[in-house]
């Protein structure tokens, strides 16, 4: 039986002692309270923003690839397609593919508008641990800990879960790398934080339903590896604590 962690968890003490020390200044318009960012700076709405040729092109292309599976006929084809060389926002692409699944549009390449309650996970911090593994066995990793910019995670009959809503990251690109061979991989991550999911599924299940961007200046994390008659799931999970506000 085996469960393991390649070190312990930091630990809770080096937290701020106080809640002035909780938060300090990040120059750009942010405050960090301990492993989170929270952005306060106000951004203008993605729906606003100019689509380019290259966006319209990429709805255009979605769009022929309906038409082809036959969920459009080739004459609502050309309907959207005329109406689509007209838009000039990304909201005005966003009617061309609403009743179509599984739909990638160019707007999740637009980052989502920041509110001033959204923490983004903080970049910087001592890593303690690169390696989790389960064999016949459950491994946990969760709390405040530090994401490295390479960590393994795998799982032969058993489980690992690992917990990121409250962790840190040691850069601003990370990379997860998941092994599930007949067993699972739990992985949690916050809302704001980008994620980019391009593991492989055989006999088994790697899902893809987390990937997406986060808030501006949330650190990139890539889930990437093979889940052999197992699965990785990764779920995007608000924070227990989010409800919090700057001291006055």
């Amino acid at each position: 039986m085996l469960g393991v962690h390649a070190a312990p968890a930091a630990a809770a003490g080096a937290a701020a002692t106080t809640e002035q020390r909780a938060f300090r200044q990040i120059p750009g318009g942010a405050v960090a309270r301990g492993s989170r960012l929270l952005l306060v700076s106000e951004q203008p709405d993605p729906m606003s923003m100019r689509a380019s040729d290259a966006d319209r092109e990429r709805v255009a292309q979605v769009l022929h690839k309906a038409m082809s599976e036959g969920r459009l006929t080739v004459s609502e084809l050309d309907e959207r397609l005329a109406g689509l060389y007209q838009t000039k926002t990304f909201g005005d692409l966003v009617p061309f593919t609403r009743d179509l699944p599984d739909v990638h549009t160019p707007m999740p390449a637009v980052p989502a508008v920041a509110q001033p309650s959204q923490f983004a996970p903080a970049v910087g911090g001592t890593v303690t641990s690169s390696t989790s593994v389960a064999i016949m066995s459950q491994s946990v990793r969760s709390g405040q800990w530090v994401v490295p910019a390479s960590y393994t995670a795998a799982a032969f009959w058993g489980e690992v879960k690992l917990d990121l809503r409250e962790a840190s990251f040691e850069s601003g690109k990370c990379t997860i790398t998941a092994t599930a061979i007949m067993a699972g991989i739990k992985i949690i991550v916050p809302p704001e934080l980008t994620v980019r999911i391009d593991g492989f599924g055989f006999m088994g299940e790697f899902e893809r339903a987390a990937d997406g961007p986060g808030v501006p200046g949330s650190p990139v994390l890539r889930i990437t590896g093979l889940a052999l008659m197992g699965a990785v799931e990764v779920r995007r999970k608000p924070r227990k604590s989010d409800r919090r506000q700057l001291p006055g």
